[in-house]
């Protein structure tokens, strides 16, 4: 028996395997099917995937046996994968003077005495392994089956890479969430941090103007309201923030059933508006059971930017529900500054803004519109957008209805 070469290679085969996360892993029905078409277009009793690691093989799949791994020094894929484009086959290893004494050529019962195996590479042609077929007698493969084991051997290889590649996303999305956790937790801890001291200014400056405007003068007024405009600002951007992070959390509370109109009448009157406004109501009062606190959180944006992004006198916005037995379906129309066709899909992106800045002149923090996005996705939905510039935007989302 002659013992198989080392690979020139070998501790770059070695890390590609490991690098594969394939060794020892469980069972896996995508490559049992493999293993089970090969014996049978093969017409052989046994048929296995085989892994060669640095000391041993082991078999990712295998058909007709129960033996799951093998020393190295006496395994016939360890002699295959020197030849990485070449199928190798033994039609009698009794007469092959690398495998005549060995253990698997003269076991008593169900001795190999045919092999033929196919070397496994991957993405950078690093040979990992085979895919092998095995006979107890003396036996030969057609053209036809050598190319159809060829053909299932590049299967192998496929799935192998997808594998690899499907680990390598997990671990991508793994530390994303990770690094999102973190991000959350510090916006948390920060924003709350900076609310009372935010508040504190906003309150001080009212203080200063009632106890001091008269020394102050117009310039030193026009100092306090700045800085309370900016303080102001902050805060708003900070709350944004927290109720992105907060969506989360709102979107996974209970459902409860609750009158449509009544929702929209409740956030019209938190809007507080003083501009000249119409708005238009869906025409039936509809009692639907969906999630209240986040669809308040969504109107609010949305209306709220409605009132906001608007340049015309009057301030037109048609509210429209209607529903099937799967979604719930609204949509607000306005008569606004619209939104450039280019710039639709910016505007769900978190602190993207479009428009310079609104109707009182403040410019927005490109929070809302990512919330309400992420609610809508949340509660198992879809969020459009449809607009012309100088004309008005239309908002459409769908809201999943529970069974």
């Amino acid at each position: 028996m002659l013992k198989p070469a080392i690979p020139d290679n070998e501790s770059q085969r070695l890390n590609a395997l490991e690098e594969a996360n394939i060794l020892y892993s469980p069972t896996e029905e995508e490559f049992d099917n493999i293993t089970q078409l090969a014996s049978f277009i093969c017409k052989t009793p046994i048929s296995l995937i085989s892994l060669v690691g640095e000391h041993e093989q082991w078999f990712k799949s295998k058909y007709g046996t129960d033996m799951c791994t093998s020393e190295r020094d006496i395994s016939f894929c360890s002699h295959a994968i020197l030849e990485p484009e070449q199928l190798m086959e033994i039609e009698d290893t009794r007469l092959d003077v690398r495998f005549v004494d060995n253990p698997f050529v003269l076991a008593k019962t169900e001795p190999i005495i045919y092999y033929a195996g196919m070397p496994l590479k991957n993405h950078n042609n690093m040979v990992l392994g085979t895919l092998c077929v095995i006979d107890t007698k003396p036996n030969k493969l057609s053209q036809e089956q050598k190319n159809a084991l060829k053909s299932l051997a590049k299967q192998v290889e496929i799935l192998l890479e997808l594998k690899r590649k499907n680990d390598y996303l997990e671990n991508i999305k793994k530390q994303l969430n990770e690094h999102n956790a973190m991000l959350k937790d510090f916006a948390g801890v920060v924003s709350h941090d900076m609310k009372m001291p935010l508040a504190n200014m906003i309150i001080t400056a009212d203080i200063l103007k009632a106890k001091f405007g008269s020394k102050l003068g117009e310039e030193g007024l026009d100092y306090l309201q700045n800085l309370k405009q900016a303080g102001l600002r902050l805060s708003g951007y900070i709350n944004g923030i927290l109720d992105h992070y907060e969506s989360d959390n709102i979107a996974a509370s209970k459902n409860e059933e609750f009158d449509v109109n009544q929702l929209l009448e409740e956030i019209i009157d938190l809007l507080n508006i003083t501009e000249d406004c119409v708005i238009n109501l869906p025409e039936d009062n509809t009692i639907i059971s969906s999630n209240r606190a986040a669809l308040e959180q969504i109107f609010l944006n949305l209306l709220g930017n409605s009132l906001k992004y608007n340049d015309k006198p009057k301030i037109i916005i048609d509210i429209e529900f209607s529903q099937n037995p799967d979604f719930y379906y609204f949509s607000i129309q306005d008569n606004g500054i619209g939104i450039p066709k280019e710039k639709e899909d910016d505007i769900f992106k978190l602190f993207t803004t479009v428009a310079k800045s609104d109707r009182a002149g403040n410019k927005g923090n490109g929070i809302g519109l990512s919330t309400v996005k992420r609610l809508v996705g949340n509660l198992g939905g879809n969020l459009k957008v449809n607009s012309e510039v100088g004309e008005g935007t239309r908002f459409t989302f769908s809201i999943k209805r529970k069974a």
